[in-house]
């Protein structure tokens, strides 16, 4: 065994090796009440920490079905990507951690958001830095998929100061405080991350990468043809360029025809969120 990889306590990056590697830890959290058990990939650290870049990853129960680690490893090795430490999240009750913080759904799931975005933005980001070993990393991202990128999306807006980049792969945009079926729902008023970015006066410095699968699901709530999560996250995009003044890389958006909702699928244009997220310099 490498004894240069050994992940000794809870220091997770005190020592670098070849490879990329991949390990585990638990970090109790105040404000979820509970143990939350952490996967965490790194790259092999280089000297200078100051160009050490942070991952925080939604579902890293997952994580394994997403291949971040054989992917990562590979476009490192390629030189497509900086040094970067990737901290997966294990979910927890996610119908209820995962959503829009302070407002629940008409079923009140996403009733915990609230702490868990308080979790990833009051002891998360810290820990990470201290077992890291940085006062400050060059970059710091957020992702997720499905009900886990609706997530990361909402934390990383509510936190443009120290988010600067998230990832969303098949966002639950569909997220709302009404029932479809209520005569009185309406697309601009109960969706509730659209109805919160347009009611909102901040224009936060972030950049967008988002999928999208042509054969996620048949819904097609305004019966125009095209299915919910498509013009969902579509819809998230025109208006966050109305709300700020963008440039062409900022918000990217990646629709796969065929893609479905699910970890393959998700797997298949991971790299290409990686190159996008920690692009060589």
């Amino acid at each position: 065994m490498n004894k240069g990889c050994i992940l000794l306590g809870i220091s997770l990056f005190l020592y670098s090796c070849k490879n990329t590697h991949q390990g585990s830890d638990t970090l109790y959290s105040r404000h979820l009440q509970r143990n939350v058990k952490l996967s965490v990939i790194n790259t092999p650290i280089p000297a200078d920490k100051s160009s050490l870049n942070l991952l925080v990853l939604n579902d890293g129960q997952d994580l394994d079905k997403l291949r971040v680690k054989q992917i990562t490893d590979s476009l490192f090795k390629k030189g497509m990507i900086q040094p970067v430490v990737i901290v997966a999240v294990h979910a927890g009750d996610r119908m209820q951690e995962y959503g829009v913080a302070g407002r629940p759904d008409y079923m009140n799931r996403g009733s915990r958001a609230g702490y868990y975005d308080a979790f990833i933005n009051d002891e998360l980001y810290f820990y990470a830095k201290k077992q890291s070993g940085v006062r400050k990393f060059n970059s710091v991202v957020i992702a997720g998929c499905s009900l886990g990128g609706l997530s990361a999306f909402d934390i990383a807006f509510n936190h443009p100061d120290r988010i600067n980049k998230v990832g969303v792969f098949s966002g639950s945009f569909w997220w709302r405080d009404k029932a479809v079926e209520d005569s009185t729902y309406s697309d601009e008023l109960n969706r509730i991350m659209y109805a919160k970015i347009k009611a909102s006066r901040k224009k936060p410095k972030l950049q967008y990468w988002f999928y999208a699968g042509g054969a996620e699901e048949t819904s097609d709530r305004d019966k125009d043809s095209i299915i919910d999560v498509i013009d969902d996250t579509r819809d998230i995009i025109t208006l966050l360029r109305q709300k700020n003044n963008y440039g062409p890389d900022d918000i990217v958006y990646r629709e796969v025809k065929t893609g479905k909702h699910d970890y393959p699928y998700w797997s298949a244009v991971f790299p290409d969120f990686m190159v996008w997220a920690f692009p060589k310099q």
